[in-house]
């Protein structure tokens, strides 16, 4: 009995587990994790929804360095390739895609990946816009073409877009084709012998505050005369595919009087069947 009362008494200790019992804080890990990867992909199912497939390309190439970049997929001399962010207001010399006010958008958010055909026809589209730009014919017909043309390659084709300044228009107030745009057709029909592609006639006006006849009439009568012209330029008719008139509803800039939303657009169109 001594023996067992002068024994020392047992303790046992109860081990104390912080965090949230035997996970730990891992599941914290675990869930950021999965946030995270979730972001990236609504990231990357926003782009290739709201993105075109040469800004895909674009941005594909930019984070592939290997690939040499090229005038068609993105890059240039400095930032925005030389142009403004506001190249759709500002008449830059050069585009490379859709933009926010007209997004071509045949084949926007198609999830298609590009064909060795399909890069053909960007090369002879490519072809076409050098040819026209680089056209060594007389200094007047330069000076027409620096000051009234724009061009970008867009998901429908090449669009050569003619447009008045503030100083010249492109038809004279009775509707008439002015001289300049006479000079222009010629030039660009040279340029569109490249290549057999159909092509679309697109015409824009602003607003006519005179009274005289609608912008949906003055658009259609446009077109119809850049299309009669060009064929008078040895065109092949055939080759019109479609003539659009727009009215006044899609300007360029944010003053809708402003003479830069008096324009027509010439689409060589590409082959996608």
């Amino acid at each position: 009995m001594s023996a067992q009362s002068n024994a020392r008494p047992i303790i046992k200790r109860k081990k104390i587990v912080n965090g949230g019992g035997h996970h730990g804080g891992a599941w914290k890990v675990a869930y950021a994790d999965f946030v995270t990867a979730m972001m990236a992909f609504f990231m990357l199912m926003w782009l290739l929804g709201a993105t075109t497939e040469k800004q895909r390309k674009g941005i594909a190439d930019y984070f592939n360095p290997t690939i040499p970049i090229n005038r068609i997929s993105g890059g240039g001399d400095g930032a925005f390739g030389g142009d403004s962010v506001f190249s759709e207001d500002t008449m830059a010399q050069s585009g490379t895609g859709a933009g926010m006010l007209r997004p071509m958008a045949a084949r926007q958010a198609s999830g298609s990946q590009g064909t060795s055909d399909e890069a053909e026809g960007d090369r002879l589209l490519a072809a076409v816009e050098e040819a026209l730009l680089g056209l060594s014919g007389e200094s007047v017909i330069r000076d027409l073409m620096r000051r009234h043309i724009v061009t970008r390659i867009s998901d429908e084709g090449l669009v050569i877009e003619l447009f008045d300044t503030e100083t010249r228009a492109l038809f004279d107030p009775d509707g008439h084709p002015g001289p300049a745009l006479r000079a222009l057709v010629r030039p660009i029909v040279a340029a569109l012998a490249l290549v057999e592609n159909p092509v679309a006639v697109e015409s824009h006006v602003a607003p006519d505050r005179t009274g005289g006849a609608s912008a949906w009439e003055r658009s259609v009568d446009r077109g119809s005369t850049l299309r009669a012209l060009l064929e008078e330029a040895a065109l092949p008719p055939a080759r019109i595919a479609r003539l659009t008139g727009f009215a006044d509803r899609e300007p360029v800039t944010s003053d809708p009087a402003a003479a830069r939303n008096n324009r027509l657009e010439i689409v060589v169109l590409r082959d996608l069947r």
